[in-house]
């Protein structure tokens, strides 16, 4: 064990102790609440950002439906401080004229007028938060014993520290630094996931025009975070040790129901020095994605999206090759308890080199939850289904993009591109606190003349002519307990196994999976 890993365990250790220490001993907190009863607060994107995640093994990788994240300023004044994945949706105007007694209160809205003669202007304001996790994880055959066979460890360190800069109403500057750390895994580093010494995350300005009532246009430009929708398709990819983020521009319309953005840029390529991340100039990204509320169904909302994508080293069944490509789609979702639904509906069309794309995509998770019982039981239901290529020239291999990190579980074993997928799930509030989760999640090829593929999109297994293809690969039962012991704090810890299916293991030699993991964060 080195020396720089005892240094950092060290001091995560000491300043969360030291922080939640002060905050027992000196102040009266109310413990964290439900995360299904948690409301996202951002003024400035009521519909378009900011999923909600329900306590479930499927909801925590793969948020099911967003709520309305308008910002509540007549929130109790001894409510906990909440914090979202994406931290500069968070608004902490409603401290203003709090006596919230949480420990990291006074950094969280610090008045600029108390240091510069800025009159009564409250809404020129500094709001500083961070992050320290530490993780675990065993593999046994990890993915499937491709990468390798037999028993392997890793500890993964994760620290952020932001600051969100208000100057008014109309101009806003957000930062925010990583630095990842990895040690122990026997194959070495993962690119761009697990290591980045300390580098610019995010910082972008935000210009705004304010239209009258809560219309405006926000032209937002910087290295920043993207996420949309059930992150399907883009997410800030909380799950591995390096978040995702994008050099780009974007300009956000609020009109009425409606809250639409329009984006253009390109993903940041994580690299493990300091100060050495790059603008990956081989793969674009651009689109409109647009939300409102729609009435014809119970807490309906409805998503409705373009996007284009563009990558000159795209890997396939078929081979490499540039590939551009459309994505449209709907998605619609909403919360009537005790049901949340969220349905997607996805079509691709394209090139790839001199061939034509076209892929698709249904996704569903529906839940109910019986919240009158002991316990709380949630019974959910996820089914996905993605075009897989055929042995024709027209690719037809569904693209997931700039997917969520972990998909299905948390062992990160396949992504979402040929498949049919069946996963039922069932959750439990056994204490206020601690959460729990069991799944088993059901797989097929769509098409078996297509590879397996991972999350990235790259084929972990292709089809061969020496064997014989069936749809069915395998089957992972999974397991999640997660637990919020006092404000700041979540612990989870997780186990995955994965059943090969006879074809699977024979034709392939895929292996059984056992995968375990653990993890504390702290954020304030």
């Amino acid at each position: 064990m080195n020396t720089r890993f005892l240094g950092q365990l060290l001091l995560t250790v000491l300043i969360a102790a030291y922080g939640e220490w002060l905050f027992v001993d000196k102040y009266f907190f109310i413990s964290s609440a439900n995360a299904e009863d948690v409301k996202i607060a951002n003024a400035d994107k009521p519909l378009l950002l900011g999923e909600k995640i329900f306590i479930s093994q499927s909801n925590i990788l793969h948020p099911c439906c967003k709520e309305d994240n308008r910002n509540e300023l007549s929130k109790k004044e001894t409510e906990s401080i909440h914090y979202k994945s994406l931290r500069y949706l968070e608004d902490y105007r409603y401290l203003r004229n709090s006596q919230n007694t949480d420990f990291w209160r006074p950094v969280k809205y610090i008045p600029l007028g108390k240091y510069i003669p800025l009159g009564d202007q409250e809404d020129w304001y500094l709001s500083i938060g961070g992050e320290m996790r530490q993780r675990y994880e065993f593999n046994r055959n990890e993915l499937y014993g491709e990468e390798f066979v037999g028993n392997s460890h890793n500890w993964l360190q994760r620290y952020m520290l932001h600051g969100d800069l208000h100057l008014g109403t109309n101009v806003r500057i957000f930062s925010q630094f990583m630095s990842t750390w990895q040690d122990w895994r026997k194959t070495g580093l993962r690119p761009e996931v697990d290591e980045n010494a300390f580098d610019l995350h995010q910082g972008f300005m935000d210009l705004t025009a304010r239209l009258g009532g809560n219309n405006s246009v926000t032209l937002r430009f910087g290295r920043q975070e993207l996420e949309y929708g059930s992150g399907r398709l883009i997410a800030g990819r909380e799950v591995p040790n390096n978040r995702r983020s994008f050099d780009a521009i974007k300009l956000l319309f609020n009109f009425g129901n409606w809250s639409i953005d329009s984006f253009l840029g390109q993903p940041v390529k994580n690299l493990t020095g300091v100060f050495d991340d790059v603008r990956n100039s081989d793969r674009s990204l651009w689109g409109i994605y647009a939300v409102s509320a729609w009435q014809l169904l119970p807490d309906g909302h409805i998503d409705l999206y373009y996007l284009g994508s563009d990558n000159r080293h795209a890997v396939f069944t078929q081979g490499r090759g540039h590939e551009t490509r459309h994505t449209v789609g709907t998605r619609i979702w909403g919360n009537p308890l005790p049901w949340k639904y969220n349905f997607e509906f996805i079509g691709q069309f394209g090139q790839f080199d001199s061939n034509d794309i076209r892929a698709w995509a249904v996704a569903s998770d529906t839940h109910y939850i019986f919240s009158q019982l002991p316990l709380k039981p949630q019974f959910g239901m996820r089914a996905d289904i993605t075009s897989g290529d055929s042995k024709s020239s027209t690719l037809g291999t569904y693209n997931p993009l700039f997917p969520t990190g972990a998909y299905f579980n948390l062992a990160e074993l396949g992504g979402p591109s040929n498949l049919l997928h069946l996963h039922p799930t069932l959750g439990f509030s056994l204490t206020e606190k601690l959460k729990a989760s069991f799944d088993w999640g059901f797989f097929w090829r769509q098409n078996v003349n297509d590879a397996l593929y991972s999350i990235t999109t790259i084929p972990i297994f292709s089809p061969t002519s020496t064997v014989e293809q069936k749809h069915f690969t395998g089957s992972s039962p999974a397991v999640v307990l997660t637990w919020e012991p006092v404000p700041h704090v979540t612990v989870l810890a997780s186990y995955v196994h994965f059943f090969p299916s006879d074809s699977f293991r024979t034709g392939h030699e895929a292996k059984e999976v056992d995968y375990f993991t653990t993890w504390v964060t702290y954020k304030f």
